[in-house]
């Protein structure tokens, strides 16, 4: 399955997925284990890096990498 990318900003609805160790480890990551796959999500802040982006959840603690998630409509 292939997800498009987009830029998270603060505010959006999203969609977890899962995760892969590598997408966690790949810029110091937290491991999202308490997310569950299917259900939406909203930011609460976005971290823009040079080869990754960080958004944390309302509600949740930890910073996770952005391609965990599309966009919910």
């Amino acid at each position: 399955m292939r997800f498009e990318s987009y830029k998270p900003t603060e505010g959006d609805k999203v969609t977890y997925h899962g995760y892969s160790l590598g997408q966690v480890k790949w810029g110091n990551n937290d491991v999202p284990w308490m997310l569950d796959v299917g259900t939406n999500y909203t930011i609460e802040s976005v971290e823009y890096h040079s080869s990754h982006t960080k958004v944390t959840l309302k509600g949740i603690a930890g910073r996770f990498n952005s391609v965990h998630f599309t966009r919910a409509f």
